[in-house]
């Protein structure tokens, strides 16, 4: 089988990109490439939303360069997001496990004294609805309600077997807020609705991340099912954001509040910018780990030369600061 020259000339200079800064950051003493990262692209609090996507869009360029992603990376990044998104969205919801307890929960399967049964089963049914989007997003079955309705059974199907996967049977108010969601009798036509929405021609226009919060507002405003609603709808939104070649995206427990206050926006004021906010920060802290991660390993040097060259004239340009 014949060597395209063109390509291997390209992997060899990528090669040696990867070679060189590696040893600029060794004699620069920079050690936190995330940091560096963050630094190149100037990330300020102020920033709009343009610039926002824009910083997005350069940082989801570097990582397309990268591809095909080694395997040994997408298998530690799969471990580290799988604890990760599984803790943040079960805290949300009022899960108590640290991360630490999540981890341990996860890749041991031990048992951690003080914390109930329902939240460790809460942690394994994550994980479950975890891999499954993940084998959804490698084919292109079309998302229908069966699938998010799979999603959801996923996460309930230990704690409550009998809601998992079902549309509720009751009316309810969003706690706090007392915001009214729609009559339970209306769910199969919104449902059906919101479907036909994910998949129209429309959607497939939109910037994937705005597309992503959109969905996640518009299926979680219908919260079709009695519980669950918010772990299946930021599983979904990963789903879309898994097809076009984005990482996870974890929304932090840490930020809760802005979360609960930007969908309450969206909802009463149709006010969206707030998620989207959090959602495109959420996918610059993905995407930068993930460039420091495949940037730094050893199995990437052939990829990612776009990067390599632009991050270099930014180091060198900054070798006395």
């Amino acid at each position: 089988m014949s060597v395209n020259p063109v390509s291997a000339a390209f992997t060899e200079i990528a090669g040696q990109r990867h070679d060189i800064f590696i040893q600029m950051l060794i004699q620069l003493r920079r050690y936190d490439v995330a940091q560096e990262i963050q630094n190149r692209l100037s990330l300020l609090p102020n920033m709009t939303l343009l610039d926002k996507f824009q910083q997005v869009d350069k940082l989801k360029a570097w990582l397309d360069s990268f591809r095909p992603l080694p395997p040994i990376v997408v298998a530690e990044l799969k471990k580290l997001y799988d604890v990760r998104f599984t803790y943040n969205s079960n805290a949300i919801e009022g899960n108590t496990l640290t991360q630490s307890e999540t981890a341990l929960v996860l890749e041991t399967g031990i048992t951690i004294g003080g914390k109930t049964l329902r939240e460790h089963l809460e942690v394994i049914g994550h994980k479950d609805a975890i891999d499954y989007i993940e084998q959804l997003a490698q084919n292109s079955t079309t998302i229908g309600e069966w699938e998010i309705k799979q999603i959801h059974n996923l996460i309930l199907r230990a704690i409550a077997p009998e809601e998992a996967g079902r549309y509720r049977q009751l009316d309810v108010k969003a706690a706090g807020t007392e915001y009214v969601y729609p009559p339970h009798y209306l769910l199969n036509d919104l449902m059906t609705e919101f479907v036909t929405w994910l998949n129209s021609a429309d959607t497939a226009v939109e910037h994937p991340i705005k597309f992503a919060a959109e969905a996640h507002l518009r299926f979680v405003s219908i919260h079709p099912f009695r519980d669950g609603n918010g772990r299946t709808g930021r599983l979904l939104m990963n789903l879309l954001l898994l097809r076009t070649g984005y990482p996870i995206i974890v929304i932090s427990n840490q930020v809760r509040k802005a979360y609960i206050d930007a969908i309450v926006e969206g909802q009463q004021r149709n006010e969206h910018s707030p998620l989207l906010t959090l959602f495109l920060d959420a996918a610059i802290d993905s995407l930068i780990e993930m460039l420091h991660i495949l940037s730094t390993a050893k199995v990437s040097r052939g990829r990612g030369l776009p990067f390599y060259e632009e991050m270099l004239v930014f180091l060198s340009e900054h070798r006395e600061k």
